[in-house]
């Protein structure tokens, strides 16, 4: 029985010893000490993290990264937002969510005239250069939804759907992230159906061309404004071309830009698919 309760006091004298007034092993002034230590410590290890933080900082350009070559080359995307386009060109509820998203891009985006009046008249055929000393602010070049065209969703609101002839918007989005980017040569967009007869298709701008003009970009901050060129084009498509999944291919060609990365399949090119139910 003594055992017991000498074992029991032995259990409860390890978290605290009334004669010693120690709490887990330790008194009160052990305790301050090593808490103490551990402040000071730990204070140490914050503060020099925020000077190394602070000193990194002060390397940094708000308008120019540090590196920029984490995306070397950029990719290509359409709108409507959609990879496999199926639609009914006689029911209109079927086509009317491209429509709508077309619609939508075309408005929310800055692409509409009186956002884009804002911006510069610039040369074409010629990089939009500007000097990087004094404001850093960036002017932006004007697109015109206009130069799409029939594809612009101003002369014709249903883009075609409705004919069976859709219209895509093709833009490159990695740009933004390319600060500096100049292509080489004269870049445009050609789509190719993979098919044993060619469809015939209609580019606006005229040959699916990407201005030089729109080059360089000058980042988030400096190039507020900026908006990457558009590109639409319209597929003429006949009625042996209606009930058929076609593959459409569609790739950025004239310039030093790749398109050819098989690791990476939306480096420069994209490739989406059209279905026509009559």
């Amino acid at each position: 029985l003594s055992g017991g309760i000498e074992n029991t006091s032995s259990w409860k004298d390890s978290f605290y010893n009334p004669r010693t007034g120690e709490v887990l092993g330790r008194t009160a002034s052990s305790w301050a000490l090593i808490l103490l230590f551990y402040l000071v410590f730990y204070c140490f290890l914050a503060g020099m993290f925020a000077l190394t933080m602070w000193v990194l900082l002060l390397t940094l350009d708000d308008y120019v990264p540090r590196y920029r070559d984490r995306v070397p080359n950029p990719g290509l995307v359409i709108r409507p937002n959609s990879l496999d386009i199926t639609f009914n060109k006689s029911d209109a509820l079927k086509y009317s969510q491209y429509v709508q998203h077309l619609e939508s891009f075309l408005q929310s985006k800055k692409y509409n005239d009186s956002q884009q009046e804002r911006n510069e008249e610039c040369t074409e055929g010629e990089y939009f250069l500007q000097d990087d000393s004094g404001d850093m602010r960036k002017k932006a070049c004007r697109f015109k939804r206009a130069s799409l065209s029939v594809c612009s969703g101003l002369s014709d609101t249903n883009f075609g759907y409705h004919e069976g002839k859709p219209c895509v918007l093709l833009k490159m989005n990695r740009v933004k992230p390319i600060i500096g980017l100049k292509p080489i040569g004269n870049p445009y967009i050609n789509c190719t159906v993979k098919k044993e007869n060619p469809i015939p298709m209609q580019y606006f701008p005229s040959e699916g061309k990407i201005d030089k003009m729109y080059f360089p970009y000058y980042g988030k901050k400096a190039h507020e404004n900026y908006m990457q060129p558009l590109v639409a084009v319209k597929l003429l498509l006949s009625k042996e071309d209606y009930n058929k999944e076609l593959p459409v291919e569609c790739r950025v060609e004239g310039s030093d830009l790749r398109n050819n990365d098989e690791r990476d399949k939306f480096l420069g090119r994209v490739t989406f698919r059209v279905k026509v139910v009559e």
